[in-house]
């Protein structure tokens, strides 16, 4: 997703962006992101395709948009102080920034969606806890159902 979508990269202008400890040259998109992102983010403002998802995720890193969420142990990234979004990150093999240091692919797993929408999201540790335990519930009544 490098560059697409996006104007010609000036000749002065790093091929990477900071965030936190990586260097994020490159983001991809897997297609449970694409879905949530249509479902909980976009609210009609088109289908988000890959390019359109990625340019936006570029501008975002960019202008410094993209900042880490309270907990850090989910990986999770809060874009414009409202939508949440879970990444991880892995090294690119063999590339390396001008300097030597490695490079990461920046891979978004998930959009949560935005705090503005769903005020839940403002504690990812309950947010999830919650998710779990309805998850384990729907199995023990399917289970109870089969016997």
């Amino acid at each position: 997703m490098h560059g697409k979508g996006l104007e010609s990269w000036g000749a002065f202008e790093p091929f990477h962006i900071m965030l936190n400890d990586y260097r994020v040259a490159d983001i991809v998109i897997t297609s449970h992101a694409q879905s949530r992102y249509s479902d909980r983010v976009s609210q009609g403002e088109g289908n988000g395709s890959n390019g359109e998802i990625g340019a936006w995720l570029w501008q975002c890193l960019k202008q410094n948009r993209v900042k880490p969420y309270l907990q850090s142990k989910y990986n999770a990234y809060l874009i414009d102080e409202d939508t949440v979004v879970i990444a991880e990150f892995k090294q690119l093999e063999g590339v390396t920034s001008l300097s030597g240091r490695p490079l990461h692919i920046m891979v978004i797993i998930s959009f949560l969606g935005r705090i503005s929408a769903t005020p839940q999201l403002r504690d990812l540790q309950t947010y999830y806890s919650r998710l779990r335990n309805s998850r384990r519930m729907k199995l023990m009544k399917k289970r109870r159902k089969r016997r």
